[in-house]
């Protein structure tokens, strides 16, 4: 069956673009969620949590699909329908437990019964995610693109809803939470349509054998993942709501840097279709120039970033910034290792013949799948004991805490990533280009170091648009790349787009 190349630069813009607009909704919705809770409430904190609780049920969601992306970029009949209805099961068995075990989970962490309904209402989100990641494993593998609309469309659709049973209905919490379910239903609704013909093809149960042997390792990374997420539990407990609520507002704002990661979103297919090195290069220079500015405006404008979400963050807490410039290094760092990741996914063979799980043990892939274990060896005995020992009821000393020892395991073992990516291929790092866009910023975090604080959301979006004129402005003049690249991508954007078929 025939379809279009990947286009690698196009197909990362247009999701980096969705991204950045999606950022301005996402601030807009958790401004919206924190404003309407009172100072003096544990529920934003509780917020927070909730999130926390569902990603143990939703830890599976991504086993499956990451086999059936592979499937569907080899042209694999039926390998779409094949992993939606394996994950949908997957999906309700999960729901059911999640609902068993709600009122368990309340009481352990001593979250009174009346929220309760609340925390059930959110297990609809459970098989949203799972179908939601079945789709968009299928249309990264030839559309990449397409899953930037989606993220519009949801995001659109989930300040609207928020507006409106937030802020006109009062109902902050469940408001949040019903909201944020029906717009990630309207999405999963989008990416139907765009695979309703090939969800036609017949199931092929053959594959789940391979599928299910070969997540064993896939289990494995994310039990890992989990187990290294348990510090923010561990930061509910002992440093309270306050510390949560803490570390919460803070990664909101820290969490946009990673979003420059999503410029090699399509690195990872098109390497498992031509494994061509000037590719990865390419991928580097094109998300360093976004992540490095990115990084520095996080810092320099840490305090004016932390107000637009919770204005009394800093009044109640006047060092949270310090946890808002932590975590901008550790989005840095976690926007690396996802490049190198990808790099490593997509010239592994290990699945190219016949699925071995003695091969797969023995592969780069799941030395890779380990790390997460060896993060959690370190990470959480260590925030157990800064947490208890140092930071016991004290909100931001425990948050500071837990992002300072992420941060700096996360670094290590971005570096053992690093290691083994050089021993399966040859990267040109774009050291040069590094260079200049760290010029650039420089002289951006200057400029913005020197203009006035504010607390007002209005001047805060102006000052972050004049960061963004001062950069481009002194990298255009210093980098020849970088002025070709707009006119590049407009290149692209004016090409005929053929109608994409997903296998």
């Amino acid at each position: 069956m025939a379809r279009k190349k990947i286009r690698l630069q196009y197909s990362g813009f247009v999701i980096f673009l969705a991204k950045l607009l999606s950022v301005g909704t996402g601030l807009l919705f958790q401004f919206m969620i924190a404003r309407s809770i009172p100072d003096y409430s544990p529920e934003y904190g509780i917020w927070f949590n909730i999130n926390d609780v569902l990603a143990y049920f939703t830890l599976l969601a991504g086993v499956v699909p990451f086999w059936v992306m592979r499937y569907v970029s080899r042209e694999k009949e039926g390998a779409g329908k094949t992993g939606f209805a394996t994950n949908l099961l997957i999906s309700i068995i999960s729901t059911a437990i999640y609902f068993a075990l709600a009122p368990f989970i309340l009481s352990a962490l001593g979250i009174t019964p009346n929220y309760l309904i609340l925390y059930l209402v959110v297990s609809i989100q459970i098989i949203e995610l799972y179908i939601m990641s079945t789709f968009e494993s299928c249309l990264q593998a030839c559309a990449p693109q397409k899953i930037g609309y989606g993220a519009i469309i949801q995001h659109a659709t989930k300040v609207t809803l928020g507006y409106l049973l937030i802020i006109q209905l009062g109902q902050p919490l469940m408001g949040a939470v019903v909201s944020t379910s029906i717009a990630i239903a309207i999405q999963v609704s989008y990416y139907y349509t765009l695979l309703a013909n090939d969800l036609k093809q017949r199931i092929q149960w053959s594959y789940v054998k391979d599928w299910l042997k070969a997540s064993i390792a896939n289990i494995y990374n994310v039990i890992g993942n989990q187990i290294s997420a348990f510090v923010f539990i561990m930061l509910f407990s002992y440093g309270g709501a306050g510390g949560r609520e803490i570390y919460g507002a803070a990664m909101q704002i820290a969490g946009v840097i990673t979003y420059s990661g999503f410029l090699a979103f399509a690195l990872y297919p098109k390497l498992l279709a031509e494994k061509k090195s000037e590719d990865i290069t390419t991928s580097l220079k094109t998300v360093l120039m976004f992540a490095v500015p990115m990084t520095v405006g996080a810092i320099v404008l840490a305090n004016s970033y932390i107000v637009l979400l919770r204005e009394q963050l800093l009044e109640n807490y006047p060092g949270a910034t310090a946890v808002l410039v932590v975590l901008a290094f550790d989005a840095f760092i976690t926007v690396l290792s996802g490049i190198y990741g990808s790099v490593l996914f997509g010239v592994e063979t290990v699945d190219q013949e016949k699925m071995s799980f003695r091969a797969l043990v023995k592969s780069k892939l799941f030395v890779f799948f380990s790390f997460p274990f060896i993060h959690s060896a370190i990470t959480i005995p260590t925030t157990y004991y800064a947490l208890t020992t140092y930071a016991l009821g004290q909100p931001l000393q425990a948050a500071l805490s837990v992002c300072v020892i992420n941060t700096i395991v996360r670094f290590a073992m971005f570096i053992l990533l690093l290691i083994i990516v050089r021993q399966m291929v040859k990267i040109a790092v774009p050291w040069k280009n590094l260079l200049k866009y760290a010029f650039a910023s420089a002289v951006m975090g200057v400029v913005l170091f020197l203009l006035p604080y504010t607390n007002r959301i209005s001047m805060t979006l102006a000052w972050t648009a004049v960061g963004g004129i001062v950069y481009l402005a002194v990298l255009m003049a210093i980098d020849k790349e970088a002025r070709s690249l707009p006119k590049a991508i407009l290149q692209e954007m004016r090409e005929r787009i053929q109608p994409v078929r997903v296998h």
